[in-house]
């Protein structure tokens, strides 16, 4: 098989979609993001699937990456990384409620949460989204395609506008990534990681 025009058409798609993305959202996230780690606010994080693993990577990105050259650290949480718990509220619970439970009674004055969600709609992303909003807490909400309900009620939106999860999710990791390296510079007085 000869796949050279498809891997080239997909390319030319994620270069379009960055294209388009949203400086000024971008702008707005890492001043939050910053603000909430000076104030030692807890930044929660969460998604399902694909999103699970990304909320993951950011978490490790902030915990670690970031963390391990500044001194007053990022306080990231992810939601989705304890299989017990996730379990136990699922089955006895049901699983729209695995987020919205954790974040209950939690929630403190200056914590932000980061829902990744590439429909914007599952249910369990905006129950927490909800939650978190009516205690008066502000959302980051990282989206593709049309971006669903979730874009409509977060405060800051990181939008992917592409039909297609693989893109969506190509450039969810982009956002980490280039936040990350805005925090090398800015906080760490790093152009990069030095391995």
């Amino acid at each position: 098989m000869d796949y050279k025009a498809d891997i080239r058409e997909y390319i030319a798609l994620e270069q379009q979609i960055l294209g388009q993305l949203d400086v000024n959202a971008i702008n707005e996230c890492l001043n939050l993001l910053n603000e909430t780690r000076l104030k030692k606010g807890h930044i929660y994080i969460c998604g399902n699937g694909g999103s699970a693993a990304t909320a993951s990577h950011y978490q490790n990105d902030f915990n670690k990456g970031i963390s391990e050259y500044i001194d007053q650290p990022f306080r990231f949480h992810c939601l989705n990384d304890n299989v017990a718990t996730l379990m136990a509220i699922a089955n006895d619970i049901g699983y729209e409620e695995v987020f919205r439970f954790q974040l209950r009674g939690n929630l403190e004055q200056s914590d932000i949460l980061i829902a990744i969600s590439g429909s914007g709609n599952s249910k369990n992303i905006l129950n927490a989204v909800e939650y978190t909003k009516l205690q008066g807490n502000k959302v980051i909400g990282i989206t593709g395609y049309d971006g669903g309900k979730l874009k409509e009620l977060c405060d800051i939106s990181l939008h992917a506008p592409v039909m297609s999860m693989q893109v969506t999710e190509d450039v969810h990791m982009i956002f980490d990534h280039l936040m990350m390296s805005m925090f090398y510079r800015y906080l760490c007085g790093k152009e990069h990681l030095e391995l």
